[in-house]
């Protein structure tokens, strides 16, 4: 048995049905919109950088989502900068954006340019980056982020053979010595990530099973700001040089990223990893973005989460359009997504783990890669 999708909706059609068949109970603040003065509307979308894979498609997926359905849409992407990204706000406020979609490089930072659209009655949608310490934030279009930390983590103990694919208990008895990997610490997905993924591991560091021989867990000590895959291979480098001498060897690394999962592997391949006699540790990752679907091809990276951006896009222009439209968006969450002033109405996708067996049927046969594009 491969390993499972995860969440109650497990394919793209249900998804759909659902978003057609249900209507949330939460309300758009204020009435911010009206059903006759928003067709045709322009609709600003922000997203965080351009050196991300996935946010590139993201971008484009919400846009033509958008634009299929007659709205006008300015596209920006900041660039990992927060300066450039409040400008870019504040800019799509001034034009008379009728509705904001933000995936935000740092939910803090925005307090501002939040306020202003309110004043200026613009609803508000975080695109999978939650949009912390304010109210002014409408509704949240994201994955069930601490499922995917917890996935993660099995998929690590599967690949120890610590656990089956099933989830029953493998062959595998350790101990294992293996490393923590986190996310931005100004991106508060990172911290469902850690927390999830810890839920998991916990029990088997406490038993001693995994070693985390650097005795570096806490998120802090673990995080790689802004998700950086160049910190996340000197890190790497760092804990090579340090920890593993005398012939100790990594045997697995929770890594929540594919940028840093890719980071990762060319620090242990700069130190001998990769070969027969000494292959790469099992290390996991984050967005099947195409390099690390071509690594885990080659047995390199043994896995991904797959969030199908698609229907993640699909899910913010069906708020946006709803919205607009004075109509009320479907969410499934309403108790978990606290920004610190709020618990924003939330609608959480499902998502896949993918590895070696199974790449094929969860991202070539569902058009989300060509084969030439993963072969090439």
């Amino acid at each position: 048995m491969r390993l499972a999708r995860v969440g109650a909706v497990a394919s793209a059609a249900l998804l759909t049905v659902a978003l057609a068949a249900c209507g949330s109970s939460e309300k758009t603040a204020d009435k911010q919109t009206s059903s006759t003065d928003n067709k045709g509307a322009l609709v600003g979308v922000t997203m965080p950088t351009r050196v991300s894979e996935r946010w590139i498609k993201d971008g484009d997926s919400v846009k033509s989502q958008l634009e299929a359905l007659g709205y006008k849409v300015d596209l920006q992407y900041a660039e990992n900068d927060i300066p450039t990204q409040t400008q870019q706000l504040d800019n799509q406020i001034t034009k008379g954006a009728k509705l904001l979609i933000i995936a935000s490089i740092d939910g803090k930072a925005l307090t501002t340019q939040l306020e202003n659209a309110k004043a200026a009655h613009i609803p508000v949608i975080a695109y999978d980056r939650l949009l912390l310490n304010s109210p002014n934030v409408d509704y949240y279009a994201t994955f069930d982020n601490g499922k995917v930390g917890e996935q993660q983590a099995t998929s690590l103990l599967t690949g120890l053979k610590l656990l089956k694919a099933d989830g029953s208990k493998g062959t595998a008895k350790g101990p294992f010595n293996v490393e923590l990997f986190a996310g931005s610490s100004d991106d508060n997905n990172a911290t469902f990530f850690y927390n999830g993924a810890m839920k998991v591991l916990k029990p088997y560091m406490d038993a001693g099973t995994i070693v985390v021989k650097s005795k570096q867990t806490d998120f802090k000590t673990i995080s790689i700001l802004r998700w950086d895959p160049a910190t996340a291979q000197k890190r790497m480098e760092d804990l090579l040089t340090s920890t593993y001498k005398g012939g100790a060897k990594v045997d697995g690394v929770l890594s929540p990223y594919d940028g840093l999962s890719i980071g990762i592997l060319s620090a242990l391949k700069s130190s001998g990893y990769g070969t027969a006699a000494q292959p790469y540790p099992i290390v996991t990752g984050q967005d099947a973005e195409l390099a690390s679907v071509k690594s885990i091809k080659k047995g390199e990276q043994y896995s991904t989460i797959y969030k199908d951006t698609r229907q993640l896009a699909k899910t913010a222009v069906s708020m946006a359009d709803a919205v607009l439209k004075g109509q009320q968006p479907q969410v499934n969450n309403t108790t978990d997504y606290n920004n610190g002033n709020k618990v924003v109405p939330s609608m959480l996708l499902p998502f896949v783990v993918v590895d070696k067996s199974n790449y094929q049927k969860e991202l070539v046969d569902t058009g989300y890669y060509t084969a030439a594009q993963i072969d090439k």
